[in-house]
């Protein structure tokens, strides 16, 4: 295959700074025994794990805690992975976009999946999570191909906080298993998860309207 461009990748979350420079020095400092396709496997076995500990905790608080530390394992894999790549200029663009990707897709159906499981967020809610996830990511990766460029982050907001605000959420839950929305009967979930899939509804219909008008403008047709 040839004429392979790579995309230009745009991170411009809060936290994207500090990050950065902690995912070089663990870069630097990984035993050369790891690569980053073992990284992408424990992004991946950790989001299995998150959404097999959601279902645990329906009957076992525990679970929430196996949660909190998949989730932490999940971002070093995930972040971890093409960093190291980079540092050790070991890099595969299409296969790296590709596997990475996919493995996202599959980790998503695994934490969604896990969370209709655990009776603290309504099924409707979780289903409606990762449709929204899959509508968002579809978007991303034609803006990719069409535009050039692959947004890692939305609104300063980017998986690291998304995963940070989830832990957040946990340690609320292990307070109160059956914590509801003060003043109301609705589930802290099942609101959390309401107000994610309006976000994320909105930003895939503001980043389609601007890449549509930026492509238009890029090819018109006089």
């Amino acid at each position: 295959m040839t004429g392979f461009q790579e995309a230009k990748r745009r991170q411009e979350s809060f936290l994207a700074p500090l990050e950065k420079r902690c995912l070089i020095w663990l870069a630097r400092h990984a035993p050369r025994s790891v690569n980053s396709d073992h990284l992408t496997l424990l992004g991946l076995a950790a989001l299995a794990g998150a959404g097999l500990s959601y279902w645990w905790a329906r009957t076992n608080p525990a679970g929430l805690y196996a949660v909190i530390v998949c989730l932490a394992l999940n971002w070093l894999g995930d972040s971890l992975d093409g960093t190291l790549a980079r540092v050790r200029n070991r890099q595969r663009p299409r296969y790296g976009f590709y596997v990475d990707h996919v493995v996202d897709a599959f980790g998503a159906l695994f934490l969604f999946g896990g969370l209709a499981l655990s009776g603290f967020m309504s099924e409707r809610i979780a289903l409606g999570l990762l449709i929204a996830y899959f509508m968002l990511s579809i978007e991303v990766y034609l803006a990719t191909y069409a535009l050039g460029t692959f947004h890692l982050s939305f609104w300063k907001f980017s998986p690291t906080e998304l995963r940070i605000l989830l832990a957040i959420g946990n340690l609320a839950l292990l307070r109160n298993p059956n914590a509801h929305v003060p003043g109301t009967g609705w589930k802290l979930f099942d609101v959390g998860g309401a107000v994610g899939i309006a976000g994320m509804g909105l930003m895939l219909v503001i980043a389609a309207v601007k890449h549509t008008r930026a492509l238009y403008n890029a090819e018109r047709v006089d």
